[in-house]
């Protein structure tokens, strides 16, 4: 089952469910605070501990962090600028049986964050913006409670300094910062401390790690998935994404091109026909457009001619900056996926009039004007469609190449092909690129890469 992320609203009403069934406040603070102190008791290992705690219920989280640390013989530092603010976290201080003290230096090696939680909405400033530039400048092992403090939960902007944390640990549920840049790359490794809240009103989820099959017993090429690449203007782009396809389980692919290819491999069928006769063929299960295809005339020509095939497509690359209404029009949105970076996204919203700020809210908008499945790529990486929004941990920052999206272009593609709906294709794509990237190691280029994806399918099955 996959893992719910919230906004601050969806928490703010997860939490309020759960007193309205008579959990109260304090009995939910209690259940944060232990169950964040046992990750905080495994990353100290009996090391001494500072706390440092706001003035909110995050600070009063810390208060219970901080006491049951105590109680089991912990030497524990609490630095608390200002007095609890609310009655819960009042409560936790007075439960707290050491001393307080109002401001650093830290003198342990390993320090808490618990100055403000999800709800953080204004710049940090004063004495907590002290304390965070004072932990940014040390060398301790540094655990952020829920969010970092500087944080915005709804979109991953900071509003204040932002220390590199070691450990982040998420509340009850995650939050959309975790998994959003530029906070995402700040929280060291994430782990959930569960409340047993009611989620249900959640519509963004983490992807599960997928569970590939291997082939049929009685399976030929053609039940496996015939994927079609349309080249253009430019060779290597669409060998690229060839080349990434043939190893994520599509039994057959071509490359539909007007021009030789003599760096094609000898396994790459090429179709240098006219493509409205090429698209004519059947057995096509899954089409790819975009990469190397070119923004001129007879590029669109070419991408019209894909979609008005009726095929599932892939659309990344220039056919993103060839796409509008005018070329959308009698297609069924519910069969393509796009795969934009930032800049592609920007020009599709452009050209969709969705006026929106920030990536997270590009790509849902986008989304929802058009009906379309649209993969956001980059650090954070950001699927949305069938009015789902879906999340996924952080990838190799090595990924960062050209024709690494060529390749996740073509993984989608051949999962598409493989009888995938766009979703569930596209998270087994972002799944078998991160981990190609891994398998690939440091410094590689984009065909390394695809040729990772083959023992990366390995990992899956």
């Amino acid at each position: 089952m996959s893992e719910a992320v919230l906004t601050v609203a969806q928490m703010v009403a997860a939490e309020k469910a759960a007193m309205a069934a008579d959990t109260s406040e304090w009995e939910l603070m209690l259940k944060a605070g232990q169950g964040a102190a046992q990750w905080v008791h495994r990353a100290a290992g009996g090391r001494p501990v500072t706390v440092l705690c706001g003035p909110g219920n995050n600070g009063g989280d810390g208060y219970v962090i901080a006491e049951d640390l105590r109680s089991r013989g912990y030497d524990v530092d609490v630095i608390a600028p200002v007095e609890p603010s609310t009655d819960t976290a009042r409560t936790a201080r007075s439960r707290f049986g050491g001393n307080t003290r109002e401001k650093g230096p830290f003198e342990y090696a390993i320090v808490v964050d618990c100055l403000f939680g999800y709800g953080l909405s204004r710049q940090v400033e004063g004495v907590f913006r002290e304390l965070l530039e004072e932990l940014s400048s040390s060398d301790c092992f540094k655990i952020a409670i829920d969010v970092p403090s500087a944080v915005r939960s709804d979109c991953g902007s900071t509003l204040g300094p932002m220390p590199r944390y070691d450990l982040t640990l998420a509340l009850g549920a995650w939050k959309q910062a975790h998994f959003l840049m530029p906070s995402m790359a700040m929280m060291g490794a994430k782990k959930l401390v569960d409340l047993g809240l009611s989620l249900d009103n959640a519509h963004g989820v983490l992807s599960n790690r997928p569970m590939l099959t291997a082939p049929a017993a009685g399976a030929h090429k053609y039940t496996r998935g015939l994927v079609a690449v349309v080249a253009g203007e430019m060779p290597g782009a669409p060998l690229l994404s060839c080349e990434a396809a043939m190893r994520a389980g599509a039994g057959y692919v071509k490359l539909f091109s007007d021009r030789s290819h003599p760096d094609a491999p000898a396994d790459l069928v090429i179709v240098e026909d006219d493509l409205d006769e090429a698209l004519v063929d059947d057995r096509i299960d899954a089409l790819l457009v975009g990469p190397g295809l070119g923004r001129g005339g007879t590029s669109r020509e070419r991408l019209a001619a894909a979609l008005a095939s009726g095929r599932q497509c892939v659309l990344d690359a220039d056919a993103l900056h060839l796409l509008d209404d005018d070329i959308l029009e009698g297609v069924d949105p519910s069969r393509l996926l796009l795969t934009p970076h930032e800049g592609e996204l920007a020009a599709l919203c452009k050209a969709f009039g969705v006026e929106a700020i920030g990536k997270l809210d590009r790509v849902r908008s986008l989304s929802a004007a058009t009906g379309l499945t649209v993969l956001a790529k980059g650090p954070d990486t950001i699927l949305v469609g069938e009015g789902t929004t879906v999340f996924f941990q952080q990838g190799s920052s090595w990924l960062s190449v050209a024709g690494s999206g060529d390749v996740l272009a073509g993984i989608c593609a051949a999962r598409l092909a493989g009888s995938r709906s766009p979703m569930e294709a596209a998270q087994d794509a972002v799944w078998l690129h991160h981990e190609a990237a891994r398998l690939a190691g440091p410094a590689f280029t984009a065909l390394q890469l695809a040729h990772c994806v083959k023992p990366a399918m390995a990992s899956f099955l």
